[in-house]
């Protein structure tokens, strides 16, 4: 009776040796695994190239894959993350938090008025809410305390600098450059500013390559402007259930605008989206909302309605 092996057993027998030359790992040879698909390890860089020709095509489509699971695995919260103080999740509306230059902290604006107050009542000078450093009453001190921040690497700081640069001086090559070393360092909404910048060609040359890959980072990060601006172009381009999947991600994330996308594409699009994972999206996006209100939030909202 003949056997037939299965692709499982395959897969592991080519983890336990070199995928070219077949030899097994031994206390004088360390296999390393390919970095793109992680099925095949090699005993050597010169095996690697040698079997490069035969595992193309099969890499490239376990690394597409690797990607769609990373991309579309719903993140536990925005990129915002929470408030430092009171551990709440920010909004996504940036008029309801600051940003603390001195600390590179974005506080929400419950905490950033209770402090106000306390302040206040005390009889004291205006502080951080989170660092206490003295709050800084121009730009030029505003921009002095980021470049502190900026000298120890941090990556928030920096995209802030990009956006002062390119919303305040007008000066784009300072802002790209800024957003490109905040990018290196983790910050998603350097991405996303970056991926705007390649699609508009401002500064740098028009990339749609490098448009999706930053578009992709941040969205990878929980930046929900970067997934519903994905969103778009996977929609222009066609692929509409790609599309679908960014717009819900975004709207169990709390986004307003992906929101109205999605009620667009159920209420003129038939067949797309199922009544029940338009109803699923709508108390996703509702659970999202609600997590980051507080009485504290609330006062806050007050005070600005009444006295602006």
């Amino acid at each position: 009776m003949d056997f037939v092996m299965s692709t499982n057993n395959l897969v592991v027998e080519e983890m336990m040796c070199c995928a070219a030359c077949g030899a097994a790992e031994a206390d004088h040879i360390k296999l390393k695994k390919c970095n793109a698909c992680y099925l095949v390890k090699y005993c050597s860089v010169k095996c690697q190239k040698e079997h490069r020709p035969k595992h193309k095509r099969e890499c490239k489509r376990r690394a597409a894959e690797i990607r769609d699971e990373l991309l579309f695995k719903q993140p536990e919260s925005s990129g915002l993350g929470d408030c430092p103080i009171c551990c709440l999740p920010l909004s996504l509306d940036p008029q309801d938090s600051s940003v603390m230059a001195c600390c590179s902290k974005l506080v929400c604006n419950g905490c950033e008025h209770a402090n106000m107050l306390r302040e206040k009542k005390e009889f004291l000078k205006r502080t951080c809410p989170f660092c206490r450093h003295p709050v800084p009453y121009s730009d030029a001190e505003i921009k002095n305390n980021l470049m502190r921040r900026i000298e120890v690497n941090d990556a928030f700081a920096m995209s802030q600098m990009g956006k002062h640069y390119y919303n305040n001086e007008g000066d784009y090559k300072s802002a790209v450059k800024y957003w490109t070393k905040a990018a290196e360092l983790g910050d998603m909404e350097a991405h996303n500013n970056l991926s705007v910048m390649y699609r508009k060609g401002v500064v740098v040359e028009k990339d749609e390559k490098k448009e999706l890959h930053h578009l992709e980072q941040a969205a990878i990060g929980g930046d929900v402007d970067a997934r519903q601006n994905l969103a778009k172009v996977e929609w222009e381009n066609g692929r509409w259930e790609r599309a679908l999947k960014h717009w819900i991600i975004a709207v169990n994330l709390g986004h307003d605008s992906a929101l109205k996308s999605l009620r667009d594409i159920y209420t003129k699009t038939k067949g797309l989206l199922s009544k029940e994972d338009f109803a699923a999206a709508l108390r996703a996006h509702q659970a999202a909302v609600d997590a980051t209100k507080s009485p504290q939030r609330e006062v806050a909202v007050a005070f600005v309605r009444k006295y602006g």
